[in-house]
């Protein structure tokens, strides 16, 4: 059944309509039709990527194109296209495009709203 004021219809989101930098595009469900999962779609240059973070739900990462270095608690984890990475709730973690080009993946974010503890900036 249905809640007051939730959505029934769905809608498309225009890539470029969400709130983005040079190589992050963020969509968060809960502004979105009360979608129970959020997600970044990542364009990283070489050498880039967030400092070591945690969050208090699960991370997928889904590697579309590149190659990315993972630190995931005390693993370092080399990643690739083609591959998908599974960080528990409260792991502390960060990544870093470690190939010869651009990385493309998608982080899935397992919640409607993000929330994320930064560890370290740099």
């Amino acid at each position: 059944m249905k809640q007051a004021g939730e959505e029934t219809m769905a809608h498309v989101v225009e890539r470029e309509d969400l709130p983005h930098s040079a190589t992050a595009h963020r969509f968060e469900g809960h502004l979105h039709g009360g979608a129970n999962i959020s997600f970044f779609l990542i364009d990283a240059p070489m050498g880039g990527g967030p400092d070591l973070h945690t969050h208090p739900y699960a991370e997928v990462f889904v590697i579309q194109e590149g190659e990315v270095t993972f630190t995931v608690g005390d693993q370092t984890i080399e990643a690739k296209d083609g591959q998908i990475l599974v960080v528990p709730a409260g792991v502390p973690h960060k990544y870093v495009n470690s190939g010869t080009g651009r990385a493309k993946h998608i982080d899935i974010h397992a919640s409607g709203r993000l929330a994320t503890e930064w560890l370290e900036e740099s």
